[in-house]
């Protein structure tokens, strides 16, 4: 929790018992959740906090760099607390979302273009497919 008072600070972000609870909510997890999700969870300690509010303050601590929103393919934004590098797995069947590292993607080589027309500020790579339950579920059918 220190790093989370220390961004707060440095982004000149208030520290109010909700946003405490929001970001301890999302850092408990590791299925990268939603913002209903956090809701859900979050309403136990304060009933009366909307969906809109913890919303809002997962918007903001992502543009403060505390977490990074993961892009559910139509599914709705989810989240993630986890500030290491790493890429993303996302199974199209169960629509769960894996962390996973791997050297060779952090120092991808991209074309010439890309790096002339944008400023790359940072690389993170999301397959999509079916994770090992779904696609031994799916090969089960096949049989």
């Amino acid at each position: 929790m220190d790093l989370f008072y220390k961004k707060c600070k440095a982004n000149k972000l208030k520290i109010t018992p909700q946003r405490v609870a929001i970001y301890k909510v999302l850092t408990a997890s590791v299925s990268h959740p939603c913002a209903e999700q956090i809701h859900k969870e979050v309403k136990k300690q304060f009933p009366n906090i909307s969906l809109d509010t913890v919303n809002r303050t997962l918007v903001t601590f992502a543009g403060a760099q505390m977490v990074d929103v993961v892009e559910g393919h139509g599914d709705p934004r989810r989240f993630d607390p986890n500030q290491e590098i790493h890429h993303h797995f996302y199974c199209i069947s169960c629509h769960k979302i894996f962390d996973f590292q791997a050297d060779p993607l952090d120092s991808l080589t991209l074309p010439p273009e890309i790096e002339k027309k944008f400023l790359i500020t940072g690389k993170k790579i999301c397959l999509t497919g079916y994770c090992e339950q779904c696609r031994n579920k799916t090969a089960d059918k096949d049989e």
